[in-house]
């Protein structure tokens, strides 16, 4: 779960990260009022879970309350890179003198948190990381002691920052990953972190990504999850503790386990990559699921109107085929779906699911012995229906 560039600062506040804090505005009036309140030159920035931002034209310098009720006016609803701007926070403005980079985030392949810094700020930290790699300093940090004190002063000898300001670039070091770890982050990073007009160090900008295997944790950190970025159908998935993931094909996949799931989607692309055919979605019902939660599932997946035909692949061990039998049946009588249906049930009580499903005599349903036959049946399903 990413957090908006306000949420982030908020949060960094909280670990003595000394950063501007203005307000967020949903209206030009709002702007205009809060740029009032704040006096003198003010930024209005594009709250919106993207990078860009700058370049797009969502981020403008206003010098008084009637231009930035103008500047607002011009970036609330626009697009950026496909997300619309819904509200824009309201900053004053700081004079740049030096921009620097100042990131944390998981190295999967070190198996600990990194410490990314650049005397490159204010860029991509992709962009540099591709025209300048040695311009990224990294500082690897183990878990069990930290981020140390010889550690934080290397990476500042190395940017070259200028010695009055170790002290404090160890203060906001040490707090960035403060916050990281507590928050359970995947991604803490200030961008800029800046030497401003006072010669004091600030961040300018921020993003915190949460892991969202941890939010359980961080209720306070959940409720801010910004729901309109999200397709109806994941939000309403999520809600209903199911993995879904929108794509881009015709067939809509439900599957138990990941692992089945991702064959499954591998074997519809397979036999429908030549007629341009291939999974809609990955949908992951887990273990254990229950006939209510299946008909959920069906029901997020036939909200999309690209859908042309279901494949349902089930493995019975924790979760029984005939509950997932009964789910299914419970859902066709809710929406009585047209869109054909193949199915596959093996393992534990398969055959109680199968009599089931023929039990209901559901015209739009075709049996399948194997997943070949089973991903074969849905690209054909898809292509008579395209």
């Amino acid at each position: 779960m990413d957090l908006h560039e306000h949420q982030s600062k908020a949060l960094f506040q909280q670990y003595g990260i000394p950063a501007p804090m203005g307000k967020v505005a949903t209206t030009p009036e709002e702007a205009e009022a809060i740029a009032a309140e704040i006096g003198g030159k003010v930024v209005i920035k594009a709250q919106v879970l993207t990078g860009g931002r700058g370049k797009a034209g969502g981020v403008k310098v206003a010098g008084t309350p009637a231009e930035a009720k103008e500047k607002a006016a011009a970036i609330l609803g626009m697009p950026i890179k496909h997300l619309t701007v819904h509200k824009v926070l309201v900053d004053p403005a700081s004079t740049i003198v030096k921009e620097i980079y100042l990131g944390i985030t998981n190295d999967r392949k070190a198996g600990k948190p990194v410490l990314i810094a650049s005397s490159e700020g204010g860029m991509d930290i992709e962009q540099v990381a591709h025209e300048k790699p040695e311009a990224l300093i990294r500082e690897y940090i183990d878990p069990v002691y930290g981020l140390q004190g010889f550690q934080i002063t290397s990476v500042a000898n190395a940017m070259n920052l200028p010695k009055e300001h170790w002290k404090a670039f160890g203060v906001i070091a040490r707090g960035l990953y403060a916050c990281y770890s507590a928050s359970d982050a995947t991604l803490a990073e200030i961008n800029p972190l800046i030497i401003n007009g006072d010669n004091q160090l600030v961040a300018l900008d921020g993003k915190v990504s949460i892991d969202d295997n941890a939010l359980f944790r961080h209720p306070d950190l959940a409720e801010q999850r910004d729901l309109t970025v999200e397709a109806p159908a994941e939000a309403e998935a999520r809600l209903a503790d199911i993995s879904y993931v929108k794509l881009g094909g015709q067939i809509g996949c439900m599957v138990n386990g990941a692992g089945l799931a991702m064959t499954t989607m591998d074997m519809t692309q397979l036999y429908g990559k030549d007629k341009g055919i291939g999974p809609a979605n990955f949908l992951d019902i887990g273990g254990g699921a229950k006939a209510d939660k299946v008909a959920k599932a069906l029901n997020i997946i036939l909200s999309d109107p690209n859908v042309k035909s279901v494949l349902i692949n089930i493995f019975g061990g924790i979760t029984r085929c005939d509950e997932v039998a009964r789910g299914m049946i419970e859902a066709y009588n809710e929406v009585k779906p047209i869109v054909p249906i193949v199915i596959r049930l093996q393992g534990t009580n398969a055959k109680e699911g199968r009599e089931i499903i023929q039990a209901a005599n559901i015209p739009t349903l075709t049996a399948a012995a194997t997943l070949t036959e089973a991903a074969q049946k849905a690209v054909a399903a898809a292509e008579g229906a395209l």
